[in-house]
């Protein structure tokens, strides 16, 4: 690959609520991600930010102020903010210590209300833009603050057990209870507008997601009439009154309207794919960033707002893509598979686009064929190199959106796999639960099912599969070539966890709790089930070439516990390579990420089809980390990055 590249997270714009032509948003600055503003009335985009590492976090309050989080290579800081037009950085609130960013929320008059987490607790603080702050809350644990009142006077802070709302004092106006008995919960913001001080809700109750809300006055109101079967989120319209419902269902989503007062549930037409995000803007305006794997995302308005720019591919997005359905021991498994060149010999798949409000709770069999077929008299498509895309999570789920990994790679003669195992989110509460075999383990079970399925059916190479995938999607592939070391011929982890007690140890509070829950307890408490699952347990049975990528400021997925899985590798004499990142877990500058997608398409081609040709790697728009990059062995160490999932993955 020669020349630049652009690089930006995908997501939809905030709008300053008093006037929607002013927007925050995240794109390029010189191959990092950076928050700019955009003038809707000039078509004008001005950079607010310009860090070194990159900045992520952007935010817009109603008198246009811009907020954005000034963060060190932990990922620790503070918020700072500027007037739309330009100015000095100011402090959000002064007196706020360092700390990770969960949750800014500011009201119609300038009162701010931050979370923010040090280590295993959370504090929340409060005061008038710029001004000193006063903590209002400190709880242990992660949680997040969701939302503030337009007067000021409510908070919500959300939490694994449920949610509590405060008031501007501190005092504990409500608790909402959520976890295993009560269903989980999950606040989504005070109304916008109206009388009330209206919380906004969704509950996942009887293997469903359903809307709730709440009022001081009246409590907690379920809104049965509005439930579905996949998972949800949700926005309040400006007028306070309707919900706008965006459904991710069998890797797509869809936007439904929900009217509180009279009960009615329409839906709003957007183009058959994957809505990353929606939104309703004053007046009535629906902003939404559409994307489907053929294309990159795109933001549209359906009035026809100018929306700022998003950097995209200039060549066409190769292959033939489709859905394909394995049988499973707890259900079907779906599959977005993409094939390259254009085969003649396809036709479209019939395939569960639509979503459904009472449908079954788990993932249901396409009434039409499992995937594409052959038409007579046209000869089959050969067999081809593949690689298992494997996402991370675990709660995240593979969209029918655009990659641009799956473009390198469709685009340099592979096919590519990617798989909703057991556990991914858009199939339902009983899917997300399913652990068959254990904790990462039933997920390598479905890949496994997964690629016989594709050998059976000829579309693959039976010598020639791959694994690639980053962080919890890292561990699968890990994971697979150890207890599966025959079906795979050479993998890629970046960011993994490797060891997983290890990694227990070191982690964030967070990752501790979500691994306490999945495993049953802590690594004192249930260390065999914390030993069957650890890849490093099955590190002298593996076989397959191996690049790891890994980051020296890793929070989430501690450099430790790979280092220790390096050193396993080499006591077994496994061939491997090793890439040292200068980054933490998540990045906002895009050329490690270039340069470990080059390396990595490069090190599948040698690994699966040999040194016959090399591949072509198009401009990637997906966000990474950048340092320079060289070849190097693990004894040389480099430093890039690899595959990001839309959402970042563990945590």
């Amino acid at each position: 690959m020669t020349g630049g590249y652009r690089v930006y997270r995908a997501a939809l714009p905030e709008v300053c609520a008093a006037d929607p032509a002013r927007m925050v948003f995240t794109a390029d600055a010189d191959g990092r991600c950076e928050v700019f503003t955009w003038d809707a009335v000039t078509r004008r985009a001005r950079q607010v930010t310009r860090r070194p590492r990159g900045t992520l976090h952007g935010a817009i309050d109603r008198e246009a102020h811009v907020w954005w989080f000034d963060e060190d290579a932990h990922g620790r800081g503070h918020w700072r903010f500027q007037p739309f037009a330009g100015g000095p950085d100011l402090p959000g609130l002064s007196g706020v210590p360092s700390g990770l960013p969960r949750g800014l929320a500011v009201s119609d008059h300038g009162t701010v209300a931050l979370a923010v987490g040090h280590g295993g607790t959370t504090s929340v603080h409060l005061g008038p833009r710029g001004g000193a702050a006063r903590t209002v809350a400190h709880t242990d644990g992660h949680a997040t603050l969701t939302g503030i009142t337009p007067r000021g006077h409510l908070l919500a802070v959300g939490r694994a057990d449920g949610v509590t709302v405060l008031t501007s004092g501190g005092t504990v106006r409500a608790v909402l209870p959520g976890g295993d008995r009560s269903g989980r919960l999950w606040a989504l913001g005070f109304a916008p507008a109206g009388p009330d001080e209206e919380l906004l809700l969704v509950r996942e109750r009887d293997d469903r997601y359903v809307v709730e809300t709440w009022r001081p006055g009246t409590g907690t109101v379920t809104h049965d009439w509005c439930a579905f079967d996949t998972e949800i989120t949700a926005r309040w319209d400006a007028d306070g009154r309707s919900v706008l419902v965006r459904q991710d269902r069998h890797g797509r989503s869809a936007l439904r309207r929900a009217r509180l007062d009279d009960r009615t549930l329409t839906t709003v037409p957007t183009p058959a794919g994957t809505l990353l995000d929606a939104a309703t803007r004053r007046g009535g305006d629906l902003h939404y960033l559409w994307t489907d794997t053929a294309h990159p995302p795109r933001l549209c308005s359906s009035r026809g707002t100018p929306l700022p720019p998003l950097p995209t591919v200039t060549d066409p997005v190769p292959g033939t893509h489709r859905d394909l359905w394995t049988p499973g021991p707890e259900g079907p498994v779906h599959t977005l598979l993409s094939l390259p060149g254009q085969p003649a010999s396809l036709t479209e798949p019939t395939t569960p686009t639509t979503p459904a409000l009472h449908g079954p709770t788990g993932p249901a069999i396409p009434t039409g064929p499992a995937g594409a077929t052959a038409r007579p008299g046209t000869p089959a498509p050969a067999p081809a190199p593949a690689v298992f895309l494997v996402h991370g999570g675990p709660a995240d789920h593979d969209r029918d959106a655009y990659d641009g990994v799956v473009h390198s790679l469709v685009a340099s003669g592979f096919a590519v796999a990617r798989v909703n195992y057991r556990g991914s989110t858009g199939y339902g509460p009983r899917w997300r639960r399913a652990s068959g075999l254990g904790v990462g383990l039933a997920q390598v079970d479905d890949l496994v099912s997964v690629r016989a399925d594709l050998v059976g059916r000829r579309l693959i190479r039976p010598d020639a599969v791959g694994l690639w995938g980053t962080s919890w999607g890292g561990y699968l592939v890990l994971l697979a070539l150890g207890t599966c070391p025959d079906l795979w011929r050479a993998g890629v982890a970046v960011k993994p966890v490797a060891d997983c007690a290890a990694a227990y140890a070191t982690t964030t509070p967070a990752l501790r709790a979500l691994d306490e829950r999945l495993f049953g307890g802590t690594p004192d408490e249930v260390p065999d089930r914390y030993a069957r699952s650890s890849p490093i347990q099955y590190v002298t049975a593996v076989r397959a070439p191996l690049l790891v990528a890994a980051a020296t400021h890793d929070a989430k997925c501690p450099p430790g516990q790979v280092r220790g899985y390096l050193a396993a590798l080499r006591a077994a004499g496994v061939r491997h390579e090793a890439m040292w990142l200068d980054s933490g877990h998540d990045g906002y500058d895009g050329g490690d990420h270039v340069a470990v997608l080059r390396r990595a398409v490069v090190f599948l081609d040698r690994e699966l089809r040999g040194p016959a040709r090399r591949p072509q790697t198009p401009r990637s728009t997906r966000s990474g980390e950048h340092r320079t990059t060289e070849r190097t062995t693990e004894r040389r160490r480099s430093h890039a990055e690899g595959r990001h999932s839309q959402r970042p993955a563990r945590g």
